[in-house]
């Protein structure tokens, strides 16, 4: 009870000092709009389905694109933790990638696949395979050998080795990759979505700043901040406590 109060209070003294400044009129209303203008943009949105529309094209998008970053990511981590040779090539490389923003991939997306949903997912997955994929590797240096050593003595060998073994041991260490790797995606999907008029969340974003409209602007980030904490607390936050739990972290709720 302390924490959500503590929350109350901070998002109340936050909107406190939104609506202060906006009456101070530091900036005019089209710039800094109060939090009315954007509760009425909100309303607005969701009054004529724009809203939803939106972000039903965005999960379908970020749900396809994201899949396949983990399948891809899991893949390749699998495969470095079984190959030395794979470890120092590949591994190297996909350090060095990681550090490349993902806004980078969106001129090489248009010139491969031009104006369309292809090259929205491949901005998508290459903004945050490679964060799945280290966080394999992490997990396969941080895991105890005796797990595989177990293993190999009840007779586990190659694929069976990875997939029954090692990537279980290893989940504790993945799923830091898997939220990171989530927001890799869904920030690289709002950039890929502005690109073109693609109906999602960042096509919004791109059309309010075209109309001058800073109320639906911030209306757009409130949604897409709010899309985020959801995702992460209704999916990624319930699996690490199922997670600890099971491997005895945290005591039963």
């Amino acid at each position: 009870m302390k924490s959500v109060g503590r929350q109350v209070t901070f998002y109340a003294i936050a909107i406190g000092l939104w609506i202060l400044v906006a009456r101070l009129h530091i900036w005019p209303p089209y710039l800094f709009p109060p939090p009315q203008g954007v509760l009425e943009s909100l309303w607005a949105g969701f009054a004529d389905h724009s809203f939803w529309i939106a972000i039903a094209v965005s999960m379908k998008r970020i749900a396809v694109g994201y899949a396949l970053s983990v399948a891809i990511g899991v893949l390749l981590g699998l495969l470095m933790a079984t190959s030395h040779f794979l470890e120092q090539t590949l591994g190297g490389l996909m350090v060095s990638l990681q550090s490349l923003p993902s806004i980078c991939w969106l001129p090489i997306a248009i010139l491969w696949f031009g104006l369309s949903e292809k090259a929205i997912l491949f901005v998508i997955v290459m903004g945050s395979v490679l964060s799945v994929t280290i966080s394999m590797e992490t997990g396969r240096k941080q895991m105890p050998k005796i797990y595989a050593m177990a293993g190999r003595n009840l007779g586990a060998r190659g694929l069976k080795l990875c997939l029954f073994v090692l990537f279980p041991a290893s989940l504790p260490y993945v799923l830091t990759g898997l939220k990171q790797g989530w927001a890799f995606a869904w920030r690289s999907l709002i950039a890929g979505e502005m690109i073109f008029v693609s109906l999602g969340l960042g096509q919004l974003l791109m059309m309010g700043r075209d109309l001058n409209d800073m109320s639906q602007v911030i209306a757009v980030m409130i949604l897409i901040i709010a899309i985020g904490y959801i995702v992460d607390g209704l999916i990624f936050k319930t699996f690490e406590r199922r997670l600890q739990y099971k491997w005895g972290l945290t005591p039963a709720t």
